[in-house]
């Protein structure tokens, strides 16, 4: 059963193109269960790896269908040599050898990786019993960005109990972002939300707002806003409706009283929808004070600025946050 109203809307929209999206871990009872939950309500195909037996096994216990799922043991598919030529042919020139494709081919993160490079799947998500780094390797390695030299970044959509969203971004991929890197997080960020139909309204996050405080954190915001404002008014930006405005403290950012007292000449300030971190220690903490005392629904981390969608999770994830993730990529795959 789906209670959240938010989550609800997401599969409304992911229904109508019936992604296929790989889950790498069926090992995993919450993974197994929110496939079950996706298959029943229809709005992707699910692609289950791991062991069959134990699979249906557990699926058997708890009378639930496998009409719809389709599930592979990667060792076993009749595609493995497949994809470990294609491993090898990407990565070869790197350093790797026909062995060492073989080796990694047989990682679920992988082999999911390679489906969706060779067409047989539209994403995937993993993370459940996975770290970050793991998720994220493969797809740095066969998907990789959309735009050479522009960082892979990531984003939480967070949900307030109003019903209110918000896009965070980045808050689990790069450490520690230079200017240029905090620029490019705000403008892919800026692609992602209009992809998923919102105008957005973009502040750069500080200390600071609009020169009230100084310091080598805030020289960087502000030269991160002058590149990215830069960025925005280039061809293929300047007929989207895109606000970007910065440095501002998150009190400016998000209250309208408190926007016009500190920034009035800013049209971001006081309606932000997006809050771009100086680093990862502001995004980790800010989104998890979020959803811990402020009660919202944290969707993410997700994946932005690949080829095709390849989406992490928690390790404490929860099966409703899988279903939602899922949901996700199935509408990052639209094309």
């Amino acid at each position: 059963m789906i209670k959240s109203n938010y989550l609800k809307g997401l599969v409304a929209k992911a229904k109508p193109h019936y992604k296929t999206i790989v889950l790498p871990e069926g090992e995993d009872i919450r993974v197994l269960e929110a496939a079950h939950i996706i298959n029943r309500e229809k709005f992707a195909k699910v692609i289950i790896l791991g062991d069959e037996m134990e699979i249906k096994k557990h699926y058997g216990e708890k009378g639930w269908s496998l009409d719809g799922l389709t599930i592979i043991n990667p060792e076993k598919s009749e595609k493995l040599e497949k994809y470990i030529e294609l491993l090898y042919n990407l990565r070869k020139d790197k350093g790797m050898t026909l062995e060492q494709a073989r080796e990694a081919a047989l990682n679920p993160n992988y082999f999911g990786t390679l489906m969706i490079k060779s067409g047989d799947a539209d994403g995937m998500v993993s993370g459940a019993n996975h770290s970050t780094a793991d998720t994220v390797r493969p797809a740095l390695q066969i998907i990789k960005s959309v735009k050479a030299g522009r960082a892979v970044s990531s984003f939480f959509i967070m949900v307030s109990s109003e019903g209110k969203e918000y896009f965070l971004s980045d808050c689990a991929i790069v450490v520690d972002p230079n200017a240029q890197e905090m620029a490019d997080i705000a403008v892919t960020t800026a692609e992602t939300m209009i992809q998923f139909a919102h105008k957005p309204k973009i502040a750069m996050l500080s200390f600071s707002t609009a020169g009230s405080g100084k310091g080598p954190s805030v020289e960087k915001v502000v030269e991160a806003t002058k590149i990215a404002k830069a960025m925005l008014e280039s061809d293929e930006y300047k007929n989207q409706e895109i606000y970007l405005d910065g440095e501002m403290q998150a009190d400016a950012a998000l209250d309208e009283a408190v926007g016009k007292k500190k920034f009035p000449e800013s049209k971001v300030a006081g309606h932000a929808n997006a809050l771009i971190f100086p680093n990862i220690d502001a995004g980790n903490i800010g989104y998890k004070l979020l959803q811990r005392i402020g009660g919202c629904e944290a969707y993410g981390p997700i994946l932005q600025g690949l080829n095709a969608p390849v989406n992490d999770l928690s390790r404490g994830t929860l099966v409703e946050d899988i279903v939602g993730t899922v949901a996700i990529t199935c509408l990052q795959s639209i094309k």
